[in-house]
């Protein structure tokens, strides 16, 4: 009798770990499935990126360049910012934003940097630069969507005004 109320309890013991343990594998799939599958917000207008981005920028005291990576739907996967400068630019290397680009396995970006000076406007560094950044991100099939300025009020979108 011993023997069997032992065997019972085992199986009972038993039953209750691989319970367990299916809930454990369970939450697991759910948090892979949300890393992987769970994007960000969907940035679908200028007004939102300019947003989003000014939060994001808009307390640095020195120059910072930074991208916004997207899926094809155009939601958010990761912002990252590349570059450091001083007060007055940041020097930046299209090599690093194509291998973020690929390394986040992106649709589409849009670039952004501050004018800690607060002054929004592009200089001509600035547009020589979004052009050398789109032509290179296309050879990967990378779209440049934007470009923004942040600085004082509303950042300056550089498709805004037709420089993209």
């Amino acid at each position: 009798m011993n023997t069997q109320l032992t065997l019972i309890e085992t199986t009972d013991f038993k039953a209750a770990r691989i319970a367990q343990e299916n809930r454990v594998i369970e939450k697991a799939l759910q948090i892979l499935d949300q890393r992987i599958f769970t994007r960000g917000p969907e940035l679908t207008s200028p007004s939102l990126v300019a947003d989003y981005l000014k939060l994001q920028l808009a307390q640095q005291d020195h120059e910072v360049f930074g991208v916004v990576f997207l899926d094809a739907k155009h939601r958010v996967l990761q912002f990252e910012v590349l570059f450091h400068g001083s007060i007055d630019g940041a020097s930046v290397y299209p090599r690093q934003v194509v291998k973020r680009a690929l390394a986040h396995n992106a649709a589409a970006v849009i670039l952004t940097h501050n004018h800690p000076s607060g002054c929004p406007q592009p200089s001509q560094a600035d547009r020589t630069l979004t052009a050398r950044l789109k032509e290179t991100l296309a050879l990967v099939e990378v779209r440049v969507l934007d470009h923004l300025i942040v600085g004082e009020g509303r950042p300056l979108s550089l498709a805004e005004y037709g420089w993209i």
